[in-house]
């Protein structure tokens, strides 16, 4: 049963009662609704969706400063580092255009639990595993489209219309940053919605309680349509957290190209020499010169173009390496963040000129950008090198 003004929906099943509430992001009566209901209801649980990375952000602030950016390239997270960035960036800008805290009614949630004693659940799926799933379903143009669309969101000085905001209203905060990528790749639908709307409903379904459960779920659009289907079910939660395997294409096409590069200059170098060499410089000039270029598009500090100059040549012919993270590290080393730049984090990817300026997200920036010309640069000297072996056979 659904109340539609309060977007509402209770469900009897094997003995217990569970209430659904379908909140809005960016509308300010969802926070005292979830006051409400929790109030009144007195639930033994009550669920909130979120994962424990997001509830930590949620309940203590920005952890930013806490955060190694050593460690973060390292661990080869510096694209989604920056994808989570572009997400907060875009829950910002909402929160500061309809004058609300973002997530406020998760926070509300977690607070009126605490108040009348309930359990606590974090129902939501980690959402680096969702962004796992949904960069393992969507092939290298869809992963170049998706970078495009989310960033370009964050540099967005557009607002927000009333048709769009009643729109947001149906979509929980991923979702809305998304919804129009999902459009483009319908593939996207399954690890952004329908599995997280399995895994939700299992979560709400094994809440600790006998009688009554509270479920806190941002994005109206979550409920009747999927979990109220999707809590009649069992789901495998290990199934739905379990990270995609790994093709072995791109592992044998990054060592297949170098391989086929230094066959070739090899075998050039043997009927003439001369345009051996010509290769060879071909090959470091294209390679080089894009991720140093890619790096000086980004601000990079000289040491850092330097370094993506002499790097990517060699990074390229071996895909157990990269370019950006020499780049990263060496402006890492010479312009390292300070604490007042974690800090200000949120607040700088929030505009261009932040984002840029900010030496957390420089960083990200060159690593990111001295792969792309590295990249780039290894099809556009590949392709020459092609060329000067078939016109010296």
């Amino acid at each position: 049963m659904t109340d539609e003004n309060q977007n509402i929906t209770r469900i009897e099943l094997d003995g217990k009662e569970y209430i659904l509430i379908g909140t809005a992001h960016v509308s300010k009566q969802s926070a005292e609704q979830v006051k409400q209901i929790i109030e009144a209801e007195q639930p033994d649980s009550v669920c909130v969706e979120l994962d424990k990375q997001r509830y930590e952000s949620v309940v203590s602030g920005s952890k930013w400063k806490d955060m190694d950016i050593f460690q973060v390239i390292k661990e080869k997270k510096a694209t989604l580092l920056l994808m989570n960035l572009a997400i907060s960036s875009f829950q910002k800008r909402m929160a500061k255009q309809f004058g609300i805290q973002p997530g406020q009614e998760m926070i509300q949630g977690i607070d009126s639990a605490n108040e009348i004693g309930a359990e606590l659940v974090l129902a939501d799926r980690n959402i680096q595993i969702t962004f796992s799933r949904i960069w393992g379903s969507i092939g290298f143009k869809g992963k170049m489209l998706l970078l495009t669309q989310v960033i370009g969101g964050v540099f967005s000085k557009e607002t927000i219309t009333e048709e769009e905001l009643e729109k947001m209203k149906t979509q929980d905060s991923i979702d809305s940053v998304l919804s129009e990528f999902s459009s483009a790749f319908p593939r996207l639908k399954k690890p952004l919605i329908d599995e997280r709307d399995q895994y939700l409903a299992q979560k709400i379904k094994k809440a600790p309680g006998g009688e009554k459960i509270v479920a806190v779920l941002g994005g109206a659009a979550h409920v009747p349509g999927g979990i109220t289907k999707e809590i009649h079910k069992e789901h495998d939660l290990k199934k739905l957290t379990t990270l995609p395997p790994k093709s072995k294409a791109p592992k044998i096409i990054g060592w297949s190209i170098p391989v086929v590069i230094i066959a070739l200059i090899a075998f050039t170098f043997i009927s003439n020499p001369v345009a051996g060499w010509q290769q060879v410089m071909s090959w470091l000039i294209w390679n080089g010169g894009f991720s140093a270029l890619g790096v000086l598009l980004a601000l990079g500090h000289p040491l850092a173009i330097l370094t993506a100059l002499v790097a990517a040549p060699i990074t390229s012919l071996n895909p157990l390496m990269a370019a950006g993270w020499f780049a990263g590290f060496a402006q890492a080393l010479v312009k390292k963040p300070h604490v007042s730049d974690f800090e200000s984090l949120s607040d700088d990817v929030h505009t261009l000129k932040g984002f840029w300026e900010n030496k957390v997200t420089r960083i990200l920036l060159i690593i990111v950008f001295a792969n792309l010309g590295s990249t780039l640069g290894t099809i556009i000297a590949g392709t020459d090198i092609i060329r000067v072996f078939i016109n010296n056979l």
